[in-house]
């Protein structure tokens, strides 16, 4: 019989174990109902985003299936929907195109192998409990990567809209691209692009709103009808390329998909791509969990449900191996198609295993009908959907915010566009972490006073507090580490110096810092040996607990000159009992 301890264990492992005890009718009902909805949604999604990767576009059927189910068993969101997304497609073509690859099979084991290799970071991630790495990427650096890259997908996608050949990685090439194919156009391909765009545009804006108004549904039911607008596209201009025969018009269409169940196996692996692979993929593996995980948060608290980000590791590395071992390419949970779970009704994570089953039917029965489906009604389907991403807004409100912050979106957004997907987002988190070096290394440092009538210190520049002339008490505001130690130290030293004649105590008021650095407590050691030589004394006031147990195990204390105190104002009442005391007005 397995102990208490092991089915616990289980059941953290694999979280199926845990809902799937008490799943019952209304769950059945609710996660039916939004496997339908998002299986009609998926299937031009998909098709549209395998070819945004480059692949062929049954790759996108191929990875909608397993994984959702893979997924299914260890997953910890309600309502995410893993499957190819828009910046993963494109940051994958962005990884594959630079290899030099001759044929579409050799593309496609390719992607697989991205998508393996993200799944065993992902995987190594979640065992490690790494779901901290989302931390490293901060939400302007986020927010200017998917603005760029919506409106690099978009201009990407024009190509299909007119009909020409274009290539490119980044914005300058796309657009030169596209400049000299303009004598090129096929205004059939044109007009039936500007009348997806067109129909999607509407179906974005008002659609929702008519079948409100009009129909009498629910504002719930009406948005989440509005959102498969792209259906409607998809079968009407099948409908219209297959009447009047557009492909003899030069009108791209999607052609023969391959009918039947995906390919399971691994890839076939060139050994030689993988080192060149591997930096792409850890891009993918940390944007797409950032990306998975934001939106799994944002569902999770609307019903009061929690995830588990460390879980989310494990299962989001199962869907990419299970993606990878199905002929797919590599998934995450995406937005748009999670929202239509959620609005649709989807109550467990069986909702996801019930949309692979819908999508196995799709690619077994459905695919003969998609020969006609013009590429350019997948490209509308792709630019609005990417456009809702763009937020231009961010640069505005970064620039009013933070400066700092606003640097780290322009480089992001501007790296992006002009030079490449990965350069972008690389750079965004480097100048993310420069930034919060040189913020930290610049601690602000204020002297505190007593408010009358109260134990509380505020900074004598800004309130009407009460100070002792001999006495100087200094808030540190940021942990203490090799970067900000000697300027801390200086700018101690120099107000010391300001009050040399009348100073007897210089207090360290250390409620914000959370911790000591070997280098920080050189710096302390060093300026209490100088404030000694100067008949000053060194205190310290409310140390935080792991501080004050990492300070016990060096000589600092016994070293000190003056006393930790428990509280600053006990400090100041210790210290300035007997001396005449100011007032100071702020």
């Amino acid at each position: 019989m397995s102990s208490p301890l092991s089915r616990i264990d289980l059941k953290s492992l694999f979280p199926i174990l845990d809902w799937g005890r008490r799943y019952d009718r209304p769950d059945f009902t609710g996660d039916m109902t939004a496997a339908v909805i998002v299986t009609i949604m998926l299937i031009p999604q998909s098709l549209a985003y395998a070819l945004l990767a480059g692949l062929p576009a049954e790759v996108g059927l191929y990875a909608s299936i397993l994984p959702l189910v893979a997924y299914a068993i260890f997953g910890t969101s309600r309502a995410l929907a893993v499957g190819p997304v828009a910046v993963v497609s494109l940051m994958s073509a962005s990884a594959l195109a630079p290899l030099g690859l001759d044929t579409v099979a050799e593309f496609t084991a390719a992607a697989a192998v991205l998508a393996l290799l993200s799944g065993l970071m992902l995987a190594a991630m979640g065992a490690l409990r790494l779901g901290v790495v989302a931390n490293l990427l901060s939400h302007p650096v986020i927010a200017g990567f998917i603005t760029a890259s919506g409106l690099l997908i978009a201009v990407s996608q024009m190509k299909h809209l007119l009909g020409i050949p274009a290539h490119g990685h980044n914005l300058p090439e796309i657009l030169l691209s596209l400049g000299q194919g303009l004598g090129q156009v096929n205004f059939w391909t044109l007009g039936v692009g500007a009348l997806a765009l067109g129909f999607l545009v509407w179906v974005r804006r008002h659609m929702a709103n008519v079948l409100h108004s009009k129909l009498g549904l629910s504002k719930s039911a009406a948005g989440t009808a509005a959102r498969v607008g792209p259906v409607f596209a998809v079968i009407g201009t099948i409908v219209l390329s297959w009447g009047l025969n557009l492909p003899e018009m030069g009108v791209a269409v999607v052609g023969e998909v391959p009918t039947g169940l995906p390919p399971i196996g691994l890839p076939m692996i060139d050994w030689a791509l993988v080192p060149a692979l591997i930096g792409p993929a850890a891009l993918i593996t940390v944007i797409g969990y950032v990306e998975s995980v934001s939106v799994a948060q944002t569902l999770a608290a609307k019903r009061r449900q929690k995830i588990d980000p460390n879980q989310e590791l494990k299962a989001l590395g199962a869907a990419n191996l299970a993606s990878a071992l199905s002929g797919g390419y590599s998934v995450t949970g995406g937005f748009a198609r999670s929202v239509v779970n959620f609005d649709a009704g989807a109550r467990t994570p069986a909702a996801g295993a019930f949309t692979a089953v819908g999508l196995t039917f799709a690619a077994m029965f459905l695919t003969p009908l998609l020969y006609f489906l013009p590429k350019a009604t997948l490209a509308a389907t792709i630019i609005i959907a990417v456009l809702s991403l763009v937020d231009l807004k961010i640069l505005k409100t970064a620039w009013t915010y933070s400066k700092a912050d606003f640097a780290a979106v322009l480089t992001t957004i501007l790296l992006t566009l002009l030079v490449g997907v990965e350069t972008g987002v690389a750079a965004g988190v480097l100048v993310s972490l420069l930034l919060f070096v040189w913020k930290t290394s610049r601690p602000h440092v204020a002297e505190v006073g007593q408010v009358p009538g109260t134990e509380h210190f505020r900074n004598i520049h800004r309130h009407n507090v009460v100070t002792d002339p001999s006495l100087v008490t200094l808030r540190i505001d940021e942990s203490l580490y090799f970067a900000n130690a000697r300027r801390m130290e200086d700018l101690i030293l120099a107000r010391v110096h300001e009050g040399r004649d009348e100073i007897k105590h210089v207090v360290l008021m250390c409620s914000a810092v959370n911790e000591i650095d070997l280098s920080a407590l050189e710096s302390l050691e060093e300026m209490n040996q100088r404030l000694s030589d100067m008949g000053i004394q060194l205190h310290m006031s409310e140390v935080k607990g792991p501080v004050m147990d990492r300070l016990k195990r060096s000589h600092f204390l016994d070293a000190l000159s003056g006393q930790i105190f428990l509280s600053q104002n006990e400090a100041f009442e210790t210290l300035s009992a007997a001396q005449p005391r100011d007032k100071i007005s702020a």
